[in-house]
């Protein structure tokens, strides 16, 4: 047998990962996907599989490039999924005896999520319109970030009006606006059931199909209220054809993903009251279909209601909906607690919950089995992810694929072993710790060690798979991460913490995390220490350095480096400025400065390398140029790394060989000066 060897970089292209199972309620066949990456790696290639209830059979049901969201009918006799066919989605049949996939849609501006009707008749489909409800294609194909460079269309300018007119990932506005549809499941023909200078959001089918249910912000005729400046979304019930819609929610709340009792009296739904503005935990909650008062299903007020757990290895793969037992009596959905994931039962009447499912694991992916169980994806520190089907009667586990064992199985993987940090203010800092790949404690040679620092703020390290960590730890390096106040899965008090501080309680909570574990683990190497972050994390690695010179190197990934520049630059720039921070950028530029890295770059001592993406409409590109620029011209030691193409979600969905290239640019800097 060969020895193993640590993860390198380019591991990355013999991942497999799946994700979004649906079961039949005919047969129990389960639908998933399985990405992988590309031949040319520069993307993915996502193709739909089925495999039966016991996990064997595992077939091969779509050859598309970029086939998702598999969805049987409720009839069992079809099944639906998206396909991507140039720039745009559209909803395909595969007739569930056999046979050819068949296009079902013809949406001028494509197809995104749906839902099958009760009966099977029709589906229930968002797409894009213009904001006069008509269905003409975009002809830039929905990107306002797109060249127009081209020899045969002339120049044309850009006119923006809104407040928000540009995404991370979407690029600029196109105009239009997102509406449901009711599309007919033989003939394709599609009806508004939505229309208006609006976006719907998550839509739900009542049981006999009667009634649709969906969030959105819709102004009042006199709401002079700019709804760009809002982060709140009301929830509604309408006919079916879009008819007599009333409002259930008093434009107070953000809601989320309804699901209708299989009575049709209830809707839960996720949603955050915002009594805690940005930083408030989103709750699980249900309403009478009448309306009236909403009853939250969560008595514990500190549970994180979804997954919020940080990794490298997914992106884009959607969170599950509320999922109401066959009595009503309960409902079911993932929470997240102190660094794991997990399934809990909530009582339909807000008495109390059960958890299901919990561990040191990252339970993702969740949907029923039609036999009293579900299937989950779950992923943990030793795997990227795999389905198993789960029974809550007797908490049995089978596991359904096994996607990625055979090649990690060639690895010498790094287990984290966690560690709680009592902070001097009285806060409890939960961390981890992986030790070089191989590390037995044997030698008395310290190792140096790297401080990673998550993005969110408000998200959470945990249970999951690490590729970069790995990496790391593969190259000798011990790999310190931790959840500094401001993070979920700690209650609502520990996620607020950080608003109106960054850089204080926060910066505290990781240099006593690092201080505890020099106390800890004596292989660590004080002279030799490292820090990297990305988004949150990435302004807080240039806080760092511009506050202390114990890190010998550091590595600055998708920063924010100077808050009067964000607020005009970032898509949610103004009113996460103003929320997190406390002000805008010409009232309050004092305050602005004083919690920017940028004004405490004089003090900057580390070598530091900024990596950061050209399409970043997150934290653009222009907080790396402008504190890389401060640095060269005091002569500091750095270097800018630019990803062309590239958006804010660089490091879970990038193009693949950028997400390789940036892997290593991390580990050769700190080989450079660890």
């Amino acid at each position: 047998m060969s020895e193993k060897r640590g993860l390198i970089a380019e591991d990355l292209y013999r991942f497999t990962w799946v994700g979004a199972p649906d079961v039949s309620k005919k047969d129990g066949r389960i639908a998933y996907t399985q990405r992988t990456v590309n031949e040319k790696r520069d993307g993915y290639v996502t193709r739909i599989r089925a495999i039966l209830g016991d996990g064997s059979q595992d077939i091969l049901l779509t050859s598309g490039e970029q086939d998702a969201s598999p969805a049987w009918s409720p009839d069992g006799s079809y099944l639906a999924f998206t396909r991507k066919d140039g720039d745009k989605r559209q909803i395909w049949l595969l007739p569930a005896s056999g046979g050819e996939a068949g296009v079902l849609t013809d949406l001028p501006n494509g197809a995104g999520a749906f839902k099958w009707s009760p009966d099977s008749s029709k589906l229930l489909v968002a797409s894009q319109v213009d904001a006069d409800g008509e269905q003409a294609e975009d002809p830039e194909s929905g990107s306002g970030a797109k060249s127009q460079d081209s020899d045969d269309k002339p120049l044309k300018e850009i006119v923006i009006d809104r407040l928000r007119y540009r995404g991370d990932g979407s690029g600029l506005w196109n105009g239009k606006r997102t509406h449901l549809f009711v599309v007919d499941a033989v003939s394709g023909e599609a009806e508004a059931v939505t229309s208006g200078d609006f976006d719907a959001g998550g839509f739900a089918w009542s049981p006999d199909g009667s009634k649709i249910a969906f969030s959105a912000y819709i102004p009042e005729e006199d709401d002079e209220t700019d709804p760009d400046l809002l982060l709140v979304s009301d929830l509604y019930v309408a006919d079916a054809d879009g008819g007599n819609r009333r409002k259930l929610t008093d434009s107070k709340w953000t809601v989320g993903q309804p699901a209708f009792s299989p009575d049709g009296s209830k809707i839960a739904f996720f949603g955050s009251d915002r009594s805690y503005h940005n930083a408030t935990l989103t709750r699980l909650y249900s309403i009478a279909v009448e309306g009236g008062e909403i009853t939250s299903l969560v008595n514990d007020r500190d549970l994180y209601i979804g997954n919020v757990v940080v990794g490298d290895m997914r992106s884009g793969l959607g969170a599950p909906e509320p999922l109401f037992s066959e009595d009503g009596s309960s409902v079911y959905a993932l929470f997240t607690h102190h660094g794991s994931a997990g399934l809990a039962r909530f009582a339909a009447d807000g008495s109390g919950h059960e958890v299901l499912l919990d561990g040191d694991r990252d339970v993702y992916q969740l949907t029923p089995d039609h036999a009293g169980g579900f299937v989950v994806a779950i992923s943990d520190p030793l795997n990227p992810g795999d389905l198993y089907r789960f029974s809550p009667g007797t908490k049995e586990e089978t596991r359904l694929t096994d996607s990625n064992s055979a090649w990690l199985n060639e690895h010498e993987l790094s287990a984290p072993e966690s560690f709680w940090v009592e902070t001097k203010d009285g806060w409890k800092v939960q961390a981890w710790i992986m030790k070089p790949a191989g590390f037995d404690g044997s030698s008395l040679k310290k190792v140096p060690t790297i401080l990673e620092i998550h993005g969110g703020p408000h998200m959470m390290y945990g249970h999951t798979f690490m590729h970069e960590f790995q990496l790391l730890a593969s190259k000798g390096y011990a790999v310190i991460f931790s959840n500094p106040r401001g993070g979920h899965g700690y209650g609502q008090e520990f996620v607020n913490a950080c608003r109106g501080d960054y850089g204080g309680g926060d910066y505290r909570d990781l240099m006593e995390t690092v201080d505890h574990a020099l106390e800890k683990y004596d292989f660590i190497d004080e002279t030799r220490l490292g820090v990297t972050g990305g988004s949150y994390g990435g302004f807080m690695t240039n806080w760092i350095v511009g506050h202390t010179d114990r890190f010998k190197a550091a590595v600055t990934q998708r920063s924010i480096s100077n808050w009067v520049s964000f607020y005009g630059v970032s898509d949610i720039g103004p009113y996460f400025t103003e929320d997190q921070i406390g002000g805008d950028a010409w009232q309050d530029t004092e305050l602005l400065w004083k919690h920017s890295p940028i004004a405490y770059v004089q003090q900057v001592r580390t070598p530091i390398l900024i990596l950061h993406g050209e399409q970043d409409l997150r934290c653009p590109i222009e907080q790396g140029e402008q504190y890389y620029i401060a640095l060269k011209r005091l002569g500091r030691k750095t270097r800018l790394v630019r990803f062309p193409g590239a958006s804010h979600d660089l490091s879970r969905g990038g193009h693949p060989s950028l997400r390789v290239a940036r892997l290593s640019h991390i580990a050769g800097w700190m080989d450079e000066y660890l």
